[in-house]
């Protein structure tokens, strides 16, 4: 009987040293779910970058073929106009010939001719009227895309962030298998700089 109780009571011990020493893990491990608490926080901004930088990319894609459209109509209407300048050419070759000396030209036909080839004049003003702003379109569509501070580089720079992003997360999942303090200040310096990179990118590029 004695013998049952001195073993009852040991192995009432030992369950009170385990839920203690448990307890003092516990304890000495508390941190570690700020380390899972950031790496959500980092986890939502790296979602937000990348949202926005496919968006960006979006925006390249996009104003890039506005830029090769806007080009083709331009080459479009300056080949319009090397027509319409071959006829006009014509009209005015024509018009010397008739006004030579000794041709036999009617004042008709010469009227018909001037008037021709002032309407070939002032298409050819129209048409370069077009192609110019065909021409100015695409020039700002090609500054939108890869200009300085364009959607290009925005992209480029949100493509950073969401890089360190990744880094700061891959360290903070190694912090909490290693139970490592400075890979979570690491994670943290990392995600403050890819948290900066993006901020900047929002701001200082728009």
């Amino acid at each position: 009987m004695s013998n049952d109780l001195n073993e009852l009571k040991e192995l009432v011990a030992a369950i009170k040293a385990d839920h203690q020493a448990q307890k003092e893990k516990e304890k000495r491990d508390a941190w570690t779910k700020y380390v899972s608490l950031s790496m959500i926080c980092l986890a939502v901004l790296a979602a937000v970058a990348t949202q926005r930088g496919g968006g960006y990319s979006t925006a390249t894609i996009k104003k890039l073929n506005e830029a090769t459209y806007n080009q083709s109509l331009a080459s479009d209407q300056w080949a319009y106009f090397q027509a319409k300048g071959i006829k006009q050419s014509i009209a005015e070759e024509e018009h010397d010939r008739l006004t030579q000396p000794g041709a036999a030209a009617e004042a008709k036909q010469l009227d018909a001719l001037v008037a021709k080839i002032k309407k070939y004049d002032d298409e050819k003003k129209q048409i370069t009227d077009k192609a110019t702003g065909y021409e100015t379109e695409r020039d700002q569509a090609w500054k939108l895309a890869t200009g300085p501070k364009g959607f290009s580089e925005k992209s480029g720079g949100m493509g950073l962030a969401i890089t360190l992003f990744q880094i700061a997360i891959a360290l903070g999942g190694m912090c909490l298998v290693v139970k490592k303090r400075w890979l979570w200040v690491l994670s943290l310096g990392t995600g403050c700089v890819a948290t900066g990179q993006m901020l900047r990118v929002f701001y200082l590029m728009s």
